[in-house]
């Protein structure tokens, strides 16, 4: 399944939270992402309703596996990138926003060759 930037974004974003705290909240990825809350819960909506979050009665929200899959893909796409980045001298903080630009609009061939080389390096 082909989706947005934007709800890759907040897929990722869940994933980084779900790992930091037993009980993610929207407000949890309003902060995380620098978004208000009805811009959130507009979002949060849709991704429902594609059958990638599931939010239960206490509004703590999860993962589907289709979710789980986009989320991780994505957050891995991140980390090799920021961290070759980093590896060629971008700074940490300029790497990780970069990386947050790239991973999103980078070919399947292009992301496997800067894994493999990444992995060359180490």
């Amino acid at each position: 399944m082909k989706i947005r930037e934007s709800a890759e974004n907040y897929l990722e974003a869940i994933l980084i939270e779900s790992r930091n705290k037993d009980r993610v909240r929207a407000i949890d990825i309003c902060t995380h992402l620098g978004f208000s809350r009805p811009t959130v819960s507009v979002m949060l909506k849709n991704l429902r309703e594609k059958g990638l979050v599931e939010i239960d009665e206490n509004s703590s929200l999860f993962l589907t596996e289709q979710g789980l899959q986009i989320a991780c893909a994505t957050y891995e796409r991140h980390c090799v990138i920021a961290e070759l980045l980093i590896k060629i001298g971008v700074s940490p903080e300029t790497a990780r926003k970069d990386a947050c630009k790239l991973e999103h609009d980078l070919s399947e061939e292009s992301f496997a060759c800067l894994k493999k080389h990444l992995a060359s390096l180490t």
